[in-house]
């Protein structure tokens, strides 16, 4: 059929991007789907400065522009469909798996399962309603409508940090919220941050509440040493408290631990022979554009010596 493949891989970020291009490079008929633009929330970032090679960082979505265009170059096809199911073989599992997407089914005997992860909510009263109003997960997308207002940013990692300093060009303030009274973003980061004109900070405190009536107007916060409760202004809610993984679909399907991220092995193998994972979607201590790359290739060479195994 017109649409089997030696190997799909399901997720166009840094580690679908590079698992395709190492299986297309390897001589395997590859095809990478994407639900959106490639690079995943890698391409949302403004720069990358820990990345390998550029020592004046670069921006994410230039980066992922690149492995985008290396992983064509080399003959993966990267496709702009959004899966929907995946159906594996009963009995046989061995045997050819399916990936059904909006607007096709594909097949191949190895899948990579690379889909990233999505932003975390916050949970609290307002956010949902104002998602878009105000409410935001993406500073690069959305920072520039903010120019001249006021901002919060809430978290208190690498991203809160980053995406709280790149606000900066744009809003006239930037507060930090975060729940606790010390950062566990990196000490540079924290740094700028606390030296930047523009920058201010709420420690020890949470949302209780987003307000407004058409859009974001004020924030209610509430202290998490005393409870003491105050108000206010602000334009927009810029919200980076983690990531939860993108697997839903999956359920029942391969194993996942307890917060939904899938089990591997050393091989990066789950546990359906041929089905491999890699990136922010995979159990892992470290999530980062490198240490992507690096499942995306190590996953890609395990699945193509699956490939070969089972062809000999």
């Amino acid at each position: 059929m017109n649409n089997a493949y030696d190997l799909i891989v399901v997720g166009g970020g840094p580690a679908g991007l590079t698992a395709g291009l190492y299986g297309a490079r390897g001589g395997l008929k590859t095809l990478i789907l994407e639900r959106g633009l490639p690079g995943g929330q890698a391409a949302t970032t403004d720069v990358i400065e820990n990345y390998p090679g550029f020592p004046q960082g670069i921006g994410g979505p230039e980066l992922m522009q690149k492995f985008a265009e290396q992983a064509q170059r080399f003959g993966a096809s990267l496709i702009t469909e959004e899966v929907e199911e995946i159906n594996l073989p009963d009995g046989d599992q061995t045997a050819t798996k399916q990936v059904v997407t909006n607007r096709g089914t594909y097949e191949s005997p190895a899948l990579i399962l690379a889909m990233g992860s999505s932003p975390r909510e916050l949970g609290a009263p307002g956010e949902k309603e104002f998602r878009g109003r105000g409410v935001s997960y993406c500073a690069t997308c959305d920072g520039a409508f903010f120019k001249g207002r006021k901002v919060m940013v809430i978290g208190g990692g690498d991203s809160a940090l980053e995406e709280a300093l790149f606000l900066t060009q744009f809003a006239s303030q930037v507060v930090i919220v975060h729940r606790r009274d010390a950062f566990r973003a990196a000490q540079i980061l924290e740094k700028r941050a606390r030296s930047h004109p523009k920058i201010d900070f709420r420690l020890k405190s949470v949302v209780e509440r987003i307000q407004g009536t058409n859009k974001v107007e004020s924030v209610r916060l509430r202290r998490t040493d005393n409870g003491q409760v105050s108000e206010e202004a602000a334009d927009g809610v810029f919200i980076f408290i983690g990531t939860i993984p993108n697997t839903a679909f999956l359920s029942g399907k391969v194993h996942l631990d307890e917060n939904g991220y899938i089990i591997t092995d050393e091989l990066l193998a789950t546990n359906i022979p041929g089905v491999f994972a890699a990136g922010d979607v995979r159990k892992k201590f470290l999530r980062q554009v490198s240490t992507a790359v690096g499942d995306g290739a190590w996953a890609a060479m395990a699945a193509q010596k699956y490939i070969s195994d089972l062809r000999a």
